[in-house]
Formats: C-alpha cells, sequence, structure tokens
C-alpha cells in the first residue's frame, strides 16, 4: 500500500487530540467542491509506503495520541485493515474520514476495532446525491452506512460542508432527517480553493456566510443530539 502523504502533526482534525494525518488517493465521488482534487482523481504528490509510515511514527508514539486516514476515500483501499493494524500495534488510535459509499468496509473495521472514531460526511440530502456527486445505486449504502455508526460502538460524527447548491435552509432539515438522533453532526463552512470541478459553479458564489451558516444549524440542532460548527 502506498500513501499519497502524510500531515506530521494536527490540532484539528481528530477532536481532541494530537494526530498525524494520513493521505490516501483515489475516490468514488465526484463533489465539484472538492479541496484535494489531486487526492480524488487519484493522483499521489508524495508517494509513502506503509513501513515508512511506521519508521516516522514510532519515534512520536508517546507525543502524538492518534493518527488520521483520510482521503480521497480511505475505504476504497484493499489495505485500509492492515494500515490500521500496523498503527495501532503502536498503541495510537485511528480516526477514519469516510463519504460512507462502503458499509462493509466500515463494518470490519468496527467489527474488529482498529477504528475509534469515524467522521462520515454528510454531502446533501440523499436524494441529491445522484447523478453529480455519484451513481444513484450508492444512494442506500449511504443511508446503510448511517445506520451502522448511529448503532455501533465507535465515536463518532457526520459532517457537511455547507456550499450551495448542496446544502441551504430547505435541505438542512432532510439532510439532518437522515442522521436523526445522531450524537454529533458538524458544519463546516466552504472555503474556496482548488476545487475539483471550479467550472461548476460559474460565476455564482457558493459559500454560505456566517449568520446563514448559523440558522442552518438552528434548523439542524432538534434531529441531533449536538449541532456544531467547526471554523
Amino acid at each position: 500500500m502506498i500513501l499519497a502523504g502524510i500531515q506530521k502533526n494536527s490540532l484539528i482534525d481528530y477532536p481532541g487530540k494530537v494526530a498525524c494525518v494520513v493521505f490516501v488517493a483515489g475516490c468514488n465521488f465526484a463533489c465539484p467542491y472538492c479541496h484535494n482534487p489531486d487526492l480524488a482523481l487519484g493522483r499521489y504528490p508524495e508517494r509513502i509506503s506503509v513501513d515508512e509510515l511506521i519508521r516516522f511514527l514510532q519515534p512520536r508514539r508517546l507525543l502524538l495520541d492518534g493518527v488520521v486516514i483520510t482521503g480521497g476515500e480511505p475505504t476504497l483501499t484493499p489495505m485500509l485493515a492492515e494500515l490500521c493494524r500496523a498503527i495501532r500495534n503502536l498503541g495510537l488510535e485511528i480516526k477514519l474520514d469516510t463519504n460512507g459509499s462502503r458499509p462493509d468496509v466500515l463494518a470490519q473495521l468496527m467489527e474488529e476495532r482498529l477504528v475509534d472514531y469515524i467522521a462520515m460526511d454528510l454531502k446533501t440530502a440523499i436524494e441529491g446525491y445522484a447523478p453529480v456527486l455519484v451513481a444513484d445505486a450508492v444512494k442506500p449504502l449511504i443511508v446503510q452506512s448511517i445506520k451502522l455508526i448511529k448503532t455501533g460502538r465507535v465515536d463518532y460524527e457526520f459532517r457537511t460542508t455547507c456550499v450551495r447548491p448542496f446544502v441551504d435552509e430547505q435541505l438542512i432539515v432532510p439532510m439532518a432527517q437522515a442522521i436523526e438522533g445522531a450524537r454529533r453532526y458538524v458544519l463546516q463552512p466552504f472555503r474556496k480553493a482548488l476545487l475539483l470541478q471550479p467550472d461548476f459553479f460559474g460565476q455564482a458564489n457558493p459559500s454560505i456566510p456566517p449568520r446563514e451558516l448559523k440558522q442552518l444549524q438552528t434548523l439542524a440542532a432538534p434531529w441531533v443530539q449536538q449541532c456544531l460548527i467547526r471554523s
């Protein structure tokens, strides 16, 4: 398995933890606003073996709390469980970022206790995933992952990058209803940077200003245990 990059330390990617972030290339979604287009397209800004990662982590295992595995979409990687085991053997906790399209992989990782925290992206209302973001056949898999995460014993959050036209005051309620009762729902502002499909937005500004983001939080909050804005 070849990783696509390492961020040596982060105070924001794993809630309450000091973490190293490792990046995996490749994604089965085509979110126009994706801010890691190279990774989404399967490109490798760097090429790092798992052995190199473990050699990097070994002397730092007492300084770090955990490792975040992100992408791209990590669950597409056949060697994901092996990567988690190698990290776990160092005594480090593991957070997984996922789009929720591979509930079978999530179930395996949870059953084997190879992850400690799952952050699943909720892109838009479930019916709006296809055809722009992903194939229609993936929608029931998203629903399956939501149920799996909510009923599992692994700590988690659902999170949404708030970007028009995928999120607005009409869509946020069915989005929150799709994860009804969830422990934690995090809303994140969209920041225009390198995008997967910049032409998708034309001249429109897809950003949602702070006041409207607060309104989205108010609308979503009744459906979940905790709704946060993470800036």
